[in-house]
C-alpha cells in the first residue's frame, strides 16, 4: 500500500473575537478581557491549562487595547523602555521563574507601564501565586494583579474547540467523529490539539477520510501505548 508522504505545515489558527467560543468555563476570564479598562491597577494574570484558549484572549485583547504581545523567556532580548511605551502582554510568566535576567526585564517593564498607567496581561498555567517567582519584588507585583481563571471544558466547549481545531487545519470529519471523541478522549484542551494533529497526519498519509473508525484506532493506540 502506498503512503503519502505528509508535510508538517502549522495550521493557520482563527484569533479573532469573535472565533472565541464561550462557555462558563472560560465565561469570566472573557469579561475580565472584554472590561480591559476596569482593570484594578491595570494588570491582568490569565491563567488555565495548555491550550485553554489563554494565547486566543491574549491576541483578542491586544488587538483591542493596541498591546505588543512578547513571550517572557525573550524579555530580557528586548528593549524594554521601547516595549513600555504601548499596552503590553506577556505570555508564560511562570516559565522563568529560574531567569532571573527575564524576571529583571519583566520587573522594570512592570514599572514602566506602571508610571505610565498602561496596561499589562501576563500569562501562565497555574495561579499567580504558584508562579514561584525568584525575584520577591516581583512575584509580589504578580500578585497584587486581577486574576481571571480559564477552566476545564465541559462537553459543549471540548466539541467546539475540536471543531475548530479541524476547521484550522481545512478538515471535514464525518459527523459523528467529534461527539466520539467528546466521550473518548482525554478531556483537555492538549489532547484535542494533538488528536487533530494525528488525524491529520494518518488521514494524509492513508488516504483515508477521518472517521470515527479511524479516530477510535488512534485513540486505542495512545491508551495501549501508554500516551
Amino acid at each position: 500500500m502506498a503512503v503519502q508522504l505528509g508535510f508538517d505545515l502549522p495550521a493557520r489558527a482563527a484569533l479573532g473575537r469573535d472565533d472565541f467560543m464561550v462557555a462558563p468555563s472560560n465565561a469570566v476570564a472573557l469579561a475580565m478581557i472584554d472590561n480591559w479598562p476596569s482593570w484594578p491597577l491595570a494588570k491582568l494574570a490569565l491563567t488555565g491549562p495548555l491550550g485553554s484558549g489563554k494565547s486566543h484572549l491574549t491576541h483578542v485583547w491586544a488587538s483591542e487595547a493596541g498591546a505588543r504581545i512578547v513571550m517572557a523567556m525573550d524579555l530580557a532580548e528586548q528593549d524594554i523602555d521601547a516595549l513600555a511605551q504601548h499596552p503590553v502582554a506577556v505570555e508564560g510568566v511562570d516559565t522563568i521563574r529560574a531567569d532571573m535576567t527575564a524576571q529583571t526585564a519583566l520587573f522594570h517593564l512592570h514599572n514602566l507601564l506602571h508610571s505610565a498607567a498602561l496596561p499589562l496581561l501576563m500569562t501562565g498555567v497555574a495561579a499567580p501565586n504558584l508562579w514561584r517567582l525568584s525575584l520577591p519584588d516581583l512575584q509580589s507585583r504578580v500578585d497584587a494583579a486581577a486574576h481571571a481563571a480559564l477552566d476545564a471544558p465541559d462537553d459543549t466547549l471540548l466539541g467546539a474547540v475540536l471543531a475548530k481545531l479541524f476547521a484550522d487545519r481545512q478538515l471535514t470529519p464525518r459527523p459523528d467523529v467529534i461527539p466520539y471523541l467528546v466521550t473518548h478522549m482525554e478531556r483537555s484542551f492538549a489532547a484535542a490539539r494533538d488528536i487533530v494533529a494525528t488525524l491529520d497526519a494518518t488521514s494524509l498519509a492513508r488516504k483515508r477520510p477521518i472517521t470515527r473508525s479511524l479516530a477510535a484506532e488512534l485513540l486505542d493506540k495512545d491508551t495501549t501505548s501508554g500516551g
